[in-house]
């Protein structure tokens, strides 16, 4: 629609289950987040995914979200479609301060109903990731909060392990 002149190639908008929606702005502490997750991301998981960043996913014919991060199978920028679809996602990652009712709300029945296999978020209210697996028609039957003195695994690459404190950029003593 931006190449159509329908939008402004720099709007803040997603299609949302046939809807456009208007993104929240970017505060500093959503973007400090978004680049320290992208940093650790790419480094633990090397060349067995690629890290796109508030890029779109295709999910179905009416919904193209933009999440913070998305986790790819390997080799899935390279495929020349401009857009992955749902199947070559591994993980998508929201980050959430005042979004987060609609992640939980929205996106969460919608990732799951499109089979994301797994979908974090990152809650900076309370310093936690809320984590969601298991996709069942349009909910997860796990969810769990994980905070800063655990680790984190991803169902797609069980060998890729993160600390919950770095990803939170908490200070270590």
């Amino acid at each position: 629609m931006a190449e159509a002149g329908i939008f402004h190639e720099d709007s803040r908008v997603e299609l949302i289950r046939g809807r456009i929606v208007d993104m929240a702005p970017v505060g500093s502490a959503h973007i400090v987040a978004v680049n320290r997750l992208n940093r650790l991301l790419v480094a633990a998981i090397g060349d067995r995914g690629v890290v796109s960043v508030q890029n779109p996913v295709r999910l179905d014919k009416g919904s193209e979200p933009q999440p913070d991060l998305a986790v790819l199978r390997p080799g899935a920028d390279d495929l020349g479609a401009p857009t992955p679809r749902a199947s070559e996602v591994l993980l998508l990652i929201e980050v959430a301060d005042s979004t987060l009712y609609d992640d939980r709300g929205e996106k969460a029945p919608l990732y799951a109903a499109s089979g994301v296999p797994e979908y974090w978020i990152l809650n900076l209210v309370d310093q936690v990731f809320e984590v969601h697996r298991k996709p069942e028609a349009d909910r997860y039957l796990e969810v769990r909060k994980v905070g800063p003195e655990a680790n984190l695994d991803m169902v797609m690459l069980p060998d890729v392990r993160l600390a919950v404190a770095t990803l939170l950029g908490a200070q270590t003593a």
